[in-house]
């Protein structure tokens, strides 16, 4: 049993870490409060001496959470206008239109 939750706990908390670091924002905490559980579960299946790898666990989740609550807090997403490459959309319409209109003479 404590071998299962030993994989298990290491491999949420890897994914834990995956997913604080990428821009998931909120959906990060479903790893890492899985990876908090299993790790204390991991922490009360274990022997006194065996119990240095589930404080790791922890504390790596830990910090993994407090990393993605600072992102989700401090970052904001912040849609601009970009009014250089509108202008740039414009100026390449027009200069469509001018080409149609020299083709079509040419045509004629």
């Amino acid at each position: 049993m404590r071998k299962t939750l030993l994989v298990v706990a290491i491999l949420f908390t890897l994914l834990a870490i995956v997913f604080a670091l990428l821009p998931l924002d909120t959906i990060a905490f479903l790893p890492i409060g899985l990876a908090v559980l299993f790790s204390l579960l991991l922490l009360k299946k274990s022997a006194d001496k065996q119990k240095q790898l589930p404080k790791i666990l922890l504390l790596v989740t830990v910090i993994a959470s407090a990393f993605v609550l600072g992102k989700t807090l401090l970052i904001k997403d912040e849609v601009i206008q970009d009014t250089k490459f509108e202008q740039q959309k414009i100026e390449t319409k027009q200069e469509a239109k001018q080409e149609l209109e020299t083709l079509e003479k040419d045509l004629e």
